[in-house]
């Protein structure tokens, strides 16, 4: 599974494109046939951003630390070697005094002509203690047969060949952990540690099925500036595979994480259990709920697997005051939805809300302009433009930029095009 096969409708975030030497386990096939791998995201804190867990790799936190120490401790050992080498083979002898071992006269050791003596590695020696020189004096530098500058090199130290198993394609059939086997796993991950079933390289319809930059810097807001969010409730439009939510859990009281459609919520639910380990202590809830952008009111069909109940509706309208979106600004229609969704929320809410909406500014080429535009980002931004003009006497909206200045918690590529904007709403 690590040669991914691309059609002209793939996408992939760039999270599982940029992420060298690590390997992609599939864990199993979801409802629709599209596999669906583990990724391992550990929180970085302190500022070591030197020890991450690689995609689908099974270390836990204590023993990734452990190989790196030893691994630099190898380093050191060859390094070592390295240097005691030199010293027996050729290199410069210094005597106990510190100083190079010289000849008697203070030179180097040359041959009995006076000639530069080499070793025995077919290089040609220079016996006569001069140097080829032309008419005027310069080095005339060696050329070959053509007249082209002819470079000696060290030859190469020939690597033993090592014997590669076969292996044979098979299919596997996946049957259903027993409850004691999840629970010895989660034991076993560190708490340090988000474990993300997703899936890669999907058609456009299922980008959410993903993760992605814009993820990773909300829960980077999160993580560094905790008593903004304790005890809150929250709730994350177009979670996705429920990255974000998960973060927002560690310090919030209840997260209400929601998306459409049947598969993706039960990979985030999934999730959601996978990491449990990082909400119980705080003692923060998950509750995968589906919210339809293009509709105008909650799911609460009580025959609906991730269906609202009126309790939720209720707790969702008079406890909210923070709600979040990651990277959902991709397509004009939904960022219509979107900001329509959002307008209807906060007008229903008892008290004052804050929206942090992150976002990629993905430069692209079109033929209507022939020119780098980013179509999707001027909508985004002319949708806060709107929202912060609304004069309708019910809410008023003040939208600002955030700088992210705050520390880098995760592992990815915070590059300059990734933005943070901030959208109060007060009930006038």
């Amino acid at each position: 599974m690590d040669q991914i096969t691309f059609h002209y409708d793939t996408v992939l975030s760039d999270v599982h494109l940029l992420l060298p030497n690590s390997r992609h386990l599939m864990a199993r096939l979801n409802s629709v046939g599209q596999p669906v791998f583990i990724s391992r995201f550990r929180i970085l804190w302190d500022g070591a951003k030197q020890h991450t867990c690689d995609l689908g790799s099974p270390c836990g936190g204590e023993e990734l630390d452990r190989d790196t120490q030893e691994e630099s401790g190898r380093g050191d050992a060859r390094g070592s070697e390295t240097v005691a080498d030199a010293g027996a083979d050729g290199g410069v002898d210094r005597g106990e005094d510190g100083e190079e071992d010289r000849g008697e006269d203070g030179e180097e050791d040359r041959g009995e002509d006076g000639g530069v003596d080499r070793g025995e590695d077919g290089e040609d020696r220079v016996e006569d203690g001069e140097e080829d020189r032309g008419e005027d004096g310069e080095v005339e530098p060696p050329l070959d047969e053509d007249g082209d500058l002819e470079v000696p090199r060290r030859p190469r130290q020939r690597l033993p060949e090592r014997d590669r198993d076969m292996v044979y394609p098979i299919i596997l059939s996946q049957a259903r952990r027993e409850e004691e086997e999840e629970e010895e796993e989660e034991e076993k991950c560190p708490r340090d540690v988000i474990r993300i079933e997703h899936t890669m390289a999907t058609p456009l319809e299922d980008v959410g099925k993903q993760v992605w930059r814009g993820a990773f810097l909300l829960a980077d807001l999160i993580l560094s500036q905790p008593t903004t969010f304790r005890g809150a409730t929250v709730l994350e439009l177009g979670a996705g595979t429920g990255l974000t939510s998960i973060v927002m859990a560690t310090v919030a009281k209840t997260v209400y994480c929601t998306d459409v459609g049947e598969d993706l919520l039960s990979m985030c639910q999934k999730n959601v259990t996978l990491n449990r380990h990082l909400m119980e202590p705080a003692g923060g809830e998950v509750r995968v709920r589906l919210l339809d952008w293009l509709r105008h009111d909650l799911c609460t069909d009580a025959d609906a697997e991730f269906g609202w109940t009126e309790d939720e509706v209720a707790d969702l309208h008079d406890n909210t005051t923070i709600i979040i979106a990651a990277d959902v600004c991709y397509d004009d229609d939904l960022t219509d939805a979107l900001f329509r969704t959002l307008y209807r929320i906060c007008n229903n809410l008892r008290l004052p809300c804050t929206t942090y909406l992150s976002i990629e500014k993905r430069l692209n080429f079109t033929l209507r302009h022939m020119d780098i535009s980013c179509e999707a980002y001027n909508h985004f931004r002319h949708c806060l433009c709107e929202m912060q003009e609304l004069r309708d006497g019910r809410t008023c909206f003040t939208v600002e930029q955030v700088t992210p200045s705050f520390p880098q918690c995760l592992l990815y590529e915070r590059i300059e095009q990734l933005e943070l904007w901030k959208v109060t709403a007060v009930p006038v």
